[in-house]
């Protein structure tokens, strides 16, 4: 079963493969994430379960039928004793270019939680962020460096005040994991010199919780914070409990 410490080893695996590949948009980056976290689960709820993802046994997605839309989902847990779609979790590995997409990012994830909630099936979310990322231009140019900060932070805070049972658009359990990455890189102008520093560093780069204190974070609610222990057997018992 992963820990804390492993899944931060993979979360730094999959950005391995994302500086190899040169682009967010390979799957390559995701196997090895998706892949962990989906035979993790797989081995918490045992046979009588199964697990369908990218970089885990069959190595696909599977749809879930939602209220409105069916959706391909990232993790996807299916009763075996009675075929049914009985959980899906949906995970976002955001590297760079946070801030003109974070809105975005929010509103898909509450509108396909409300798809797939409102037609009676558990839904779960894993965020994962970098503390420091980079900024391009369509160009590929650097513009700025952005921090993950507390602004970022405020929407994930009301949300975990959500109560789950009265609102389909809030996840079952959100997991928000804030990583570090070093050594850090100053001195570069474009997405190419940002991939080329880290590839000629790979053999140093290592990724941590980051020390930022996202306080309004740690007092419980729907939302738990770099937390991967914590956030899986919440996952583990709610499915259990149907």
């Amino acid at each position: 079963m992963l820990t804390n410490q492993t899944f931060l080893n993979i979360i730094q695996t999959s950005f391995m493969e994302f500086i190899k590949c040169g682009t967010s948009r390979s799957t390559a980056k995701l196997k090895p994430l998706h892949g962990a976290i989906a035979s993790d689960i797989a081995s918490r709820l045992g046979y009588d379960y199964k697990v369908w993802s990218q970089g885990y046994q069959e190595d696909r997605e599977h749809k879930i039928d939602g209220r409105y839309i069916d959706k391909m989902v990232d993790i996807t847990i299916e009763d075996l004793r009675t075929h049914q779609m009985v959980g899906g979790i949906a995970v976002k590995f955001v590297m760079q270019n946070y801030s003109q997409n974070s809105n975005n990012y929010f509103e898909n994830m509450l509108g396909e939680t409300a798809n797939i909630r409102a037609a009676h099936c558990p839904y779960f979310q894993m965020f994962i962020i970098l503390d420091r990322l980079p900024y391009y231009k369509r160009s590929g140019v650097l513009t700025k460096w952005e921090s993950f900060t507390h602004h970022n932070v405020r929407k994930y805070v009301e949300l975990a005040k959500d109560n789950v049972e009265a609102f389909y658009h809030t996840p079952n359990k959100t997991l928000i994991y804030v990583v570090h990455l070093e050594p850090n890189c100053e001195d570069i102008a474009t997405k190419d010199e940002y991939m080329d520093y880290y590839k000629s560093n790979i053999s140093i780069m290592k990724l941590s919780e980051s020390s930022f204190d996202y306080n309004e974070l740690s007092k419980g609610g729907t939302v738990i914070l770099n937390d991967y222990e914590l956030f899986i057997d919440k996952v583990y018992h709610i499915i259990k409990a149907l």
